[in-house]
This record gives C-alpha cells, sequence and structure tokens, in this order.
C-alpha cells in the first residue's frame, strides 16, 4: 500500500513538473504572439513618410511620420518635431517575401497603411491582416487619398485599405 502511494506520489509530482515546464517554455511563444495590446475595434488609416525601418527577426517595424490631409508636410507636435508611429508587420524574413524591407522602404518612402493602435494610446499599431501601398517615388497621392489612388503605386498584401473607425 506505501509503495503504491509513493508511485502515485510521485507520478503527481512529475506531472506537475512537466506541466510547468511545459507551461514555462510555451509562455515566451504566447506572449510573443498575442495581439490583445492592439485595439482590434479601431483601424486608423494613414498616409506617412517612412524614417526608418526595425528588421527585427520577430516583426518588422517601420517608422512614420504621417502626412497632413493635403499631402503637403508631415504631421508635426507643437515642438515642430514630425510625430512618429511606428506599424507592426509579420517577421522580417515574411515581410521581406511580400516586399517589405530595409532596402524596398528607405527614409522619404511615401506609403499608406491601416493599423490597429495599441491600446496604450503610444502612438504604434499592428497591421495584422490588411494591405499596404507604397506610392511612387516623389509622388504623394492628391490631397485626402492614398498611395493606393496614385498611378504606378505597389500593393503589398491583398484587397482595399480598411476604412477607418476613427
Amino acid at each position: 500500500m506505501k509503495a503504491e502511494r509513493r508511485v502515485g506520489a510521485f507520478a503527481a509530482a512529475a506531472f506537475t513538473a512537466a506541466a510547468a515546464a511545459a507551461f514555462t517554455v510555451s509562455m515566451p511563444a504566447h506572449a510573443h504572439h498575442s495581439f490583445a495590446i492592439y485595439d482590434a475595434s479601431v483601424t486608423k488609416v494613414f498616409t506617412g513618410v517612412v524614417t526608418r525601418v526595425n528588421p527585427d527577426a520577430n516583426h518588422l517595424q517601420i517608422f512614420f511620420a504621417p502626412m497632413n490631409d493635403e499631402r503637403t508636410n508631415v504631421i508635426r507636435d507643437e515642438a515642430g518635431e514630425p510625430i512618429i508611429w511606428a506599424v507592426e508587420m509579420a517577421g522580417s524574413a515574411q515581410s521581406a517575401r511580400e516586399g517589405v524591407s530595409v532596402n524596398t522602404f528607405p527614409p522619404g518612402t511615401v506609403f499608406s497603411v491601416a493599423l490597429h493602435p495599441l491600446r496604450s494610446g503610444e502612438h504604434a499599431g499592428s497591421r495584422r491582416g490588411t494591405p499596404m501601398f507604397k506610392c511612387p517615388e516623389r509622388t504623394p497621392p492628391k490631397p485626402g487619398m492614398h498611395c493606393d489612388s496614385v498611378e504606378g503605386h505597389i500593393a503589398i498584401g491583398e484587397g482595399a485599405l480598411p476604412k477607418p473607425t476613427e
């Protein structure tokens, strides 16, 4: 009887240790792929100018300065500095297969993107599941329009830019 209890206790302890190890090992993957930090009920659409690209292996990010509605300049803060947003994409390898890389989006590139913003209110969001459009060099869209309206644009992803929700 005592031997059976020891075996049962050992099995329970082993199961608990294995479950804890599996949970510990799987946590970074779940935390990495969570999109709960983004508000999927909100869609913002921007046309902006690339300031830099961070080719991180997990998620490539494009940092950009949104353009004004007239498409003549970037939006600036009270100090006159450009307001910078970031859009998070897939990993660098997958983004490169779609045509998005440091070389294809150099600083100064004008593009349009829809994103789901961070719930924190910071100027960043996820492009998850939406297309984006790159304007031809030195050809911004007309006032109030986006790069998908410019002849010669490059589409990345399928479909149209979604309508903004705010």
